[in-house]
Protein backbone atom coordinates (compact mmCIF):
# COMPACT_ATOMS: atom_id res chain seq x y z
CA UNK A 1 0.00 0.00 0.00
CA UNK A 2 1.15 3.51 -0.75
CA UNK A 3 1.64 5.73 2.35
CA UNK A 4 -1.11 8.21 3.04
CA UNK A 5 -0.39 11.78 2.01
CA UNK A 6 -2.12 14.98 3.05
CA UNK A 7 -5.31 15.53 1.04
CA UNK A 8 -5.67 18.75 -0.90
CA UNK A 9 -8.94 20.43 -1.63
CA UNK A 10 -9.93 19.94 -5.26
CA UNK A 11 -10.24 23.16 -7.26
CA UNK A 12 -13.60 24.24 -8.58
CA UNK A 13 -12.67 23.15 -12.10
CA UNK A 14 -11.33 19.71 -11.08
CA UNK A 15 -13.84 17.79 -13.20
CA UNK A 16 -13.06 19.91 -16.24
CA UNK A 17 -9.33 19.29 -15.82
CA UNK A 18 -9.88 15.53 -15.60
CA UNK A 19 -12.13 15.58 -18.65
CA UNK A 20 -9.42 16.87 -20.99
CA UNK A 21 -9.10 14.39 -23.85
CA UNK A 22 -5.79 12.46 -24.14
CA UNK A 23 -3.50 12.79 -27.14
CA UNK A 24 -1.45 9.86 -28.47
CA UNK A 25 2.19 10.90 -28.16
CA UNK A 26 3.52 8.95 -31.14
CA UNK A 27 0.80 8.18 -33.73
CA UNK A 28 1.70 4.74 -35.15
CA UNK A 29 0.43 5.67 -38.60
CA UNK A 30 3.73 7.41 -39.35
CA UNK A 31 5.94 4.48 -38.31
CA UNK A 32 7.52 2.48 -41.14
CA UNK A 33 5.30 -0.61 -41.27
CA UNK A 34 6.70 -4.12 -41.71
CA UNK A 35 5.48 -6.10 -44.71
CA UNK A 36 4.09 -9.09 -42.83
CA UNK A 37 2.86 -10.68 -46.06
CA UNK A 38 6.40 -10.69 -47.47
CA UNK A 39 7.76 -12.09 -44.20
CA UNK A 40 5.15 -14.86 -44.19
CA UNK A 41 5.96 -15.78 -47.79
CA UNK A 42 9.61 -16.54 -46.99
CA UNK A 43 8.89 -18.08 -43.59
CA UNK A 44 7.08 -21.00 -45.20
CA UNK A 45 9.65 -23.73 -45.77
CA UNK A 46 12.42 -21.99 -43.84
CA UNK A 47 15.11 -24.36 -42.56
CA UNK A 48 15.80 -24.68 -38.85
CA UNK A 49 19.51 -23.99 -38.37
CA UNK A 50 19.93 -23.72 -34.59
CA UNK A 51 18.18 -24.28 -31.31
CA UNK A 52 18.90 -23.43 -27.69
CA UNK A 53 17.13 -24.92 -24.69
CA UNK A 54 17.05 -22.43 -21.81
CA UNK A 55 16.97 -24.33 -18.50
CA UNK A 56 14.46 -23.44 -15.80
CA UNK A 57 15.72 -20.62 -13.51
CA UNK A 58 18.64 -19.92 -15.83
CA UNK A 59 19.50 -18.10 -19.07
CA UNK A 60 21.27 -18.72 -22.35
CA UNK A 61 22.45 -16.57 -25.24
CA UNK A 62 21.81 -17.25 -28.93
CA UNK A 63 22.64 -15.59 -32.25
CA UNK A 64 20.28 -14.72 -35.10
CA UNK A 65 21.62 -13.36 -38.43
CA UNK A 66 19.67 -10.56 -40.09
CA UNK A 67 16.93 -11.96 -42.31
CA UNK A 68 16.39 -15.06 -40.14
CA UNK A 69 13.45 -15.86 -37.88
CA UNK A 70 13.64 -16.92 -34.26
CA UNK A 71 10.92 -18.53 -32.16
CA UNK A 72 10.52 -18.76 -28.39
CA UNK A 73 8.33 -21.71 -27.37
CA UNK A 74 6.89 -22.82 -24.05
CA UNK A 75 7.87 -26.43 -23.37
CA UNK A 76 7.07 -28.58 -20.37
CA UNK A 77 4.67 -26.21 -18.63
CA UNK A 78 3.58 -22.56 -18.25
CA UNK A 79 6.70 -20.39 -18.14
CA UNK A 80 7.58 -16.74 -18.77
CA UNK A 81 10.89 -15.48 -20.11
CA UNK A 82 12.89 -12.26 -19.97
CA UNK A 83 14.39 -11.34 -23.35
CA UNK A 84 17.38 -9.08 -24.02
CA UNK A 85 18.56 -8.28 -27.55
CA UNK A 86 21.80 -6.67 -28.71
CA UNK A 87 23.38 -5.78 -32.02
CA UNK A 88 25.63 -8.84 -32.45
CA UNK A 89 28.56 -6.62 -33.45
CA UNK A 90 28.05 -3.84 -30.88
CA UNK A 91 26.65 -4.50 -27.40
CA UNK A 92 26.11 -0.77 -26.85
CA UNK A 93 23.23 -0.93 -29.36
CA UNK A 94 20.54 -2.82 -27.53
CA UNK A 95 16.79 -3.16 -27.09
CA UNK A 96 15.16 0.05 -25.86
CA UNK A 97 12.03 -1.06 -24.00
CA UNK A 98 10.94 2.47 -23.02
CA UNK A 99 10.87 3.78 -26.59
CA UNK A 100 9.30 0.55 -27.83
CA UNK A 101 6.57 1.04 -25.23
CA UNK A 102 6.06 4.65 -26.32
CA UNK A 103 5.75 3.64 -29.97
CA UNK A 104 3.64 0.47 -29.68
CA UNK A 105 2.07 0.40 -26.21
CA UNK A 106 2.57 -1.55 -23.01
CA UNK A 107 2.41 -5.02 -24.59
CA UNK A 108 3.67 -6.31 -27.95
CA UNK A 109 2.07 -8.63 -30.48
CA UNK A 110 2.09 -9.40 -34.20
CA UNK A 111 3.38 -6.52 -36.32
CA UNK A 112 5.01 -4.65 -33.43
CA UNK A 113 8.75 -4.10 -33.38
CA UNK A 114 11.55 -4.04 -30.84
CA UNK A 115 13.59 -0.84 -31.31
CA UNK A 116 17.23 -0.14 -30.49
CA UNK A 117 18.76 2.43 -28.17
CA UNK A 118 19.96 5.93 -29.07
CA UNK A 119 21.65 7.07 -31.25
CA UNK A 120 20.60 4.19 -33.52
CA UNK A 121 16.82 3.93 -32.93
CA UNK A 122 16.03 1.39 -35.62
CA UNK A 123 13.96 -1.80 -35.67
CA UNK A 124 15.95 -4.80 -34.50
CA UNK A 125 13.22 -7.48 -34.48
CA UNK A 126 9.62 -7.65 -35.70
CA UNK A 127 6.98 -9.87 -34.08
CA UNK A 128 5.63 -12.03 -36.90
CA UNK A 129 3.54 -14.63 -35.02
CA UNK A 130 1.99 -14.62 -31.54
CA UNK A 131 -0.12 -17.63 -30.55
CA UNK A 132 -1.40 -15.68 -27.53
CA UNK A 133 -2.74 -12.73 -29.52
CA UNK A 134 -6.28 -13.96 -28.72
CA UNK A 135 -5.82 -12.88 -25.08
CA UNK A 136 -6.07 -9.14 -25.70
CA UNK A 137 -6.66 -7.14 -22.49
CA UNK A 138 -8.58 -8.74 -19.64
CA UNK A 139 -10.95 -7.18 -17.11
CA UNK A 140 -8.03 -6.22 -14.85
CA UNK A 141 -6.19 -4.40 -17.65
CA UNK A 142 -3.71 -7.27 -18.00
CA UNK A 143 -2.17 -8.47 -21.25
CA UNK A 144 0.73 -10.61 -22.48
CA UNK A 145 4.34 -9.83 -23.58
CA UNK A 146 4.93 -6.57 -21.71
CA UNK A 147 7.52 -3.84 -22.02
CA UNK A 148 6.63 -2.22 -18.69
CA UNK A 149 8.47 -4.47 -16.24
CA UNK A 150 12.22 -4.31 -15.88
CA UNK A 151 13.30 -7.91 -14.96
CA UNK A 152 13.54 -9.50 -11.52
CA UNK A 153 16.92 -8.62 -10.00
CA UNK A 154 19.01 -9.29 -6.86
CA UNK A 155 19.17 -5.62 -5.88
CA UNK A 156 15.41 -5.12 -5.53
CA UNK A 157 15.16 -8.54 -3.89
CA UNK A 158 17.77 -7.51 -1.33
CA UNK A 159 16.02 -4.18 -0.78
CA UNK A 160 12.58 -5.71 -0.17
CA UNK A 161 13.42 -9.08 1.39
CA UNK A 162 17.12 -9.12 2.25
CA UNK A 163 19.44 -11.96 1.36
CA UNK A 164 21.41 -12.86 -1.74
CA UNK A 165 19.34 -14.43 -4.52
CA UNK A 166 21.39 -15.28 -7.62
CA UNK A 167 18.93 -16.90 -10.04
CA UNK A 168 16.74 -13.90 -10.80
CA UNK A 169 16.58 -12.85 -14.45
CA UNK A 170 19.11 -10.01 -14.15
CA UNK A 171 21.78 -12.32 -12.76
CA UNK A 172 20.81 -15.13 -15.14
CA UNK A 173 21.27 -12.80 -18.12
CA UNK A 174 24.54 -11.43 -16.73
CA UNK A 175 26.01 -14.94 -16.40
CA UNK A 176 24.75 -15.96 -19.84
CA UNK A 177 26.22 -12.88 -21.54
CA UNK A 178 29.54 -13.31 -19.75
CA UNK A 179 29.72 -16.98 -20.75
CA UNK A 180 28.86 -16.28 -24.39
CA UNK A 181 31.18 -13.31 -24.92
CA UNK A 182 34.08 -14.06 -22.58
CA UNK A 183 33.44 -10.84 -20.65
CA UNK A 184 33.79 -10.85 -16.88
CA UNK A 185 30.61 -10.58 -14.82
CA UNK A 186 31.51 -6.97 -13.98
CA UNK A 187 31.95 -6.17 -17.68
CA UNK A 188 28.81 -8.01 -18.79
CA UNK A 189 26.38 -6.66 -16.20
CA UNK A 190 26.11 -3.07 -17.56
CA UNK A 191 24.96 -4.48 -20.91
CA UNK A 192 21.96 -6.26 -19.35
CA UNK A 193 18.90 -4.09 -19.87
CA UNK A 194 15.14 -3.80 -19.48
CA UNK A 195 13.44 -6.71 -21.18
CA UNK A 196 10.54 -7.91 -23.23
CA UNK A 197 8.66 -10.09 -20.76
CA UNK A 198 7.77 -12.94 -23.09
CA UNK A 199 4.51 -14.75 -22.14
CA UNK A 200 4.20 -12.72 -18.91
CA UNK A 201 0.70 -11.40 -18.12
CA UNK A 202 0.89 -7.97 -16.51
CA UNK A 203 -0.73 -4.57 -16.19
CA UNK A 204 -1.32 -1.67 -13.81
CA UNK A 205 -3.95 -1.69 -11.08
CA UNK A 206 -6.78 0.74 -11.81
CA UNK A 207 -6.93 2.18 -8.27
CA UNK A 208 -3.24 2.59 -7.30
CA UNK A 209 -1.44 2.32 -10.65
CA UNK A 210 0.82 -0.46 -9.34
CA UNK A 211 2.51 -2.94 -11.65
CA UNK A 212 0.91 -6.38 -11.26
CA UNK A 213 1.44 -9.86 -12.61
CA UNK A 214 -0.92 -12.80 -12.85
CA UNK A 215 -0.63 -16.41 -13.99
CA UNK A 216 0.34 -16.47 -17.65
CA UNK A 217 -2.12 -18.01 -20.11
CA UNK A 218 0.81 -19.66 -21.94
CA UNK A 219 0.69 -23.43 -22.41
CA UNK A 220 3.21 -25.86 -23.92
CA UNK A 221 3.31 -25.31 -27.67
CA UNK A 222 2.54 -21.59 -27.52
CA UNK A 223 5.20 -19.44 -29.12
CA UNK A 224 6.27 -15.93 -30.03
CA UNK A 225 8.19 -15.60 -33.31
CA UNK A 226 10.30 -12.74 -34.62
CA UNK A 227 12.08 -11.65 -37.80
CA UNK A 228 15.61 -10.34 -37.22
CA UNK A 229 16.00 -6.91 -38.84
CA UNK A 230 19.74 -6.77 -37.98
CA UNK A 231 22.33 -9.30 -36.80
CA UNK A 232 21.26 -10.13 -33.26
CA UNK A 233 22.68 -11.54 -30.07
CA UNK A 234 19.84 -12.61 -27.80
CA UNK A 235 19.71 -13.49 -24.14
CA UNK A 236 16.70 -15.30 -22.65
CA UNK A 237 16.07 -16.11 -18.99
CA UNK A 238 13.48 -18.66 -17.90
CA UNK A 239 12.16 -16.63 -14.96
CA UNK A 240 12.34 -18.19 -11.47
CA UNK A 241 8.71 -17.16 -11.04
CA UNK A 242 7.50 -19.84 -13.48
CA UNK A 243 4.17 -18.57 -14.80
CA UNK A 244 4.42 -15.60 -12.37
CA UNK A 245 1.03 -16.40 -10.86
CA UNK A 246 2.38 -16.23 -7.31
CA UNK A 247 5.85 -14.71 -6.91
CA UNK A 248 9.11 -14.21 -8.74
CA UNK A 249 12.70 -14.61 -7.54
CA UNK A 250 11.57 -17.87 -5.96
CA UNK A 251 12.95 -21.36 -5.46
CA UNK A 252 9.47 -22.73 -4.85
CA UNK A 253 7.53 -21.78 -7.99
CA UNK A 254 7.13 -24.49 -10.63
CA UNK A 255 9.51 -23.59 -13.45
CA UNK A 256 10.10 -25.02 -16.92
CA UNK A 257 12.56 -24.63 -19.81
CA UNK A 258 12.03 -22.41 -22.84
CA UNK A 259 13.09 -23.35 -26.36
CA UNK A 260 14.67 -20.91 -28.84
CA UNK A 261 14.79 -21.99 -32.49
CA UNK A 262 16.38 -20.11 -35.41
CA UNK A 263 15.08 -20.51 -38.97
CA UNK A 264 16.80 -19.55 -42.23
CA UNK A 265 14.53 -18.74 -45.18
CA UNK A 266 15.60 -19.62 -48.71
CA UNK A 267 15.57 -15.96 -49.68
CA UNK A 268 15.05 -12.53 -48.18
CA UNK A 269 11.55 -11.03 -48.10
CA UNK A 270 10.73 -9.06 -51.24
CA UNK A 271 11.93 -5.47 -50.88
CA UNK A 272 13.63 -6.10 -47.52
CA UNK A 273 17.10 -5.02 -46.45
CA UNK A 274 18.67 -4.80 -42.95
CA UNK A 275 17.44 -1.77 -41.05
CA UNK A 276 19.66 1.30 -41.34
CA UNK A 277 20.56 3.51 -38.40
CA UNK A 278 18.41 6.51 -37.54
CA UNK A 279 18.78 9.49 -39.84
CA UNK A 280 19.18 12.19 -37.18
CA UNK A 281 22.48 14.04 -37.75
CA UNK A 282 23.38 14.22 -34.02
CA UNK A 283 24.30 17.90 -34.23
CA UNK A 284 21.93 18.69 -31.33
CA UNK A 285 21.54 22.27 -32.47
CA UNK A 286 25.25 23.15 -32.42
Amino acid sequence: MKPETPAHVAPADADARRAVQPVICYPPETLPAPDLTAYAAVREGAEKVAETLVPARDARCFEVPAGHFFRITSVGGPQVGDLNLWNAADLTERFYSGKTRALHGTHLSTGDRMWTSFPHLRPMATVTTDTLDWYGFDEYGGSVHDVIGTRCDPYTHNLLAGGQYHHCCHSNLTRALADHTGLSLAEAEPHVHDVLNVFMCTGFTRDTGQYFMKASPVRPGDYLEFFAEIDLLGGLSACPGGDCGDEHSSDTAACHPLLVEVFKPAQAPEGWSPAGRNGYDRSHGR
